[in-house]
């Protein structure tokens, strides 16, 4: 077990963009913090282990609004202490009320903790229900004062989930789309062919750098490019479909 305080590891990546990571859990999970004249954006809010509200506001006094990359348990876990979230409209139904996985499923997932903190009590966690302040849509905007965030709607890995990109700095957020590790197209709501269509998207932008929400942060955007084409290889197979397998490549491998 460690202490609260231990839980978060936070990172600055430029001077008003933060990364904040829980790497005790067997994903790393990582959010990504930016701050704009007016107010901040927190790009998901990770387990709901540790107050990441708290966390996130030792990095910025400005208000922060929450927009989780998809509605999966490790990227909505702390979105009980944001009273401002946007979420994609096609999940709009996930995060009120259908969350579309057994609580107890998660509750098991959360023990492969590498460690936890003290307090923290698995038996006790609840999925995150609400009802968001906004519905994002493919295209729009979030303007945090002199800083643009694009949203980029890139389903796949599942029908709502988005990237964020913010073209000023050329920096591209990728969520479950992309990292280094096993990508997950295996579940009924997940969609390989919208997944191909999806890097093809984010792999056309002139990224400077991507940041994933799991695993390394030692990735460059040419990993998009690499994706999208040994999954177009696989789809010219016949292979990029539910029930083909896992496929391993160089740094990363995908289950179907």
């Amino acid at each position: 077990m460690i202490e609260n305080e231990n839980w978060f590891i936070s990172e600055q990546i430029d001077e008003n963009t933060f990364v904040i990571s829980e790497n005790q859990h067997w994903e790393e999970t990582h959010c990504y913090l930016l701050c704009g004249k007016q107010r901040a954006v927190l790009i998901d809010t990770g387990l709901g282990v540790c107050n990441i509200y708290e966390e996130a506001h030792k990095l910025t006094e400005k208000p922060i609004i929450a927009v989780p990359t998809h509605i999966h348990w490790d990227h909505i876990g702390g979105l009980w202490h944001f009273p401002e979230f946007y979420v994609h409209e096609e999940e709009k139904d996930w995060i009120n009320g259908k969350f579309p996985l057994p609580v107890e499923i998660v509750r098991k997932e959360l023990v492969k903790c590498n460690t936890l903190p003290c307090e923290f009590e698995a038996d006790s966690y609840a999925i995150f229900q609400g009802k968001p302040s906004a519905l994002l849509e493919d295209c729009a905007e979030i303007d945090l004062g002199e800083r643009i965030i694009k949203v980029l709607h890139t389903p796949g890995h599942s029908p709502g989930h988005i990237c964020l990109w913010e073209e000023k700095t050329g920096y591209l957020f990728t969520g479950d789309l992309a990292y280094k590790g096993t990508l997950f197209a295996n579940y009924p709501s997940t969609d390989p062919t919208a997944y191909l269509k999806s890097l093809e998207k984010v792999a056309g932008l002139s990224a400077k750098k991507i940041f994933p929400a799991h695993h390394s942060l030692d990735i460059e955007p040419e990993i998009l490019i690499r994706m999208h084409d040994e999954l177009r290889a696989l789809n010219e197979k016949g292979l990029l479909r539910h029930g083909s397998g896992k496929f391993s490549f160089n740094d990363w491998e995908i289950l179907l």
